[in-house]
């Protein structure tokens, strides 16, 4: 069974990251810098919440609120659920459905190690099903006769 360890030795374990007073722009721009869907946001080397696109879209112009002016600690999701390097596919995927959140921050000894999400996870268990299929079918054709 696939633990999110295997996930970030597939997808690598830079995290991206912002603070709570920096500013709901800088940090968006820091998302399309560098590709992201999210930043985990840190304070005094603590996770102190997470911002997403979906936090941007919901919590900013609908509010009447102005990306420029706007704190990223008055429209990030706090608190946030974390997972560890032994939490498998299948735990981090019923904790985002059970949860509606996309990402999950991994600490491991109280350091943030990596950050997956629901791409990442579906990506793996599919990944995963795939290969129980192929030795299926190997199976059933005798390969291993």
């Amino acid at each position: 069974m696939l633990t999110v360890k295997n996930i970030l030795e597939d997808k690598g374990v830079t995290v991206w990251t912002t603070t709570s007073e920096a500013k709901v722009f800088d940090a968006l721009k820091t998302m399309a810098d560098k590709g992201v869907g999210a930043l985990v946001v840190v304070d005094k080397g603590k996770i102190a919440g997470l911002l997403s696109e979906r936090d941007y879209a919901r919590k900013v112009v609908l509010h009447g609120k102005t990306s420029p002016k706007t704190p990223v600690r008055e429209i990030m999701t706090s608190p946030v659920f974390c997972v560890k390097f032994m939490t498998t596919a299948q735990e981090c995927m019923a904790l985002m459905t059970e949860k509606h959140i996309r990402h999950l921050p991994v600490v491991e000894e109280d350091k943030l190690v990596g950050l997956v999400s629901i791409g990442d996870v579906v990506k793996s268990v599919i990944s995963e099903h795939q290969i129980t299929i192929n030795h299926l079918q190997d199976y059933i054709v005798g390969k291993y006769l």
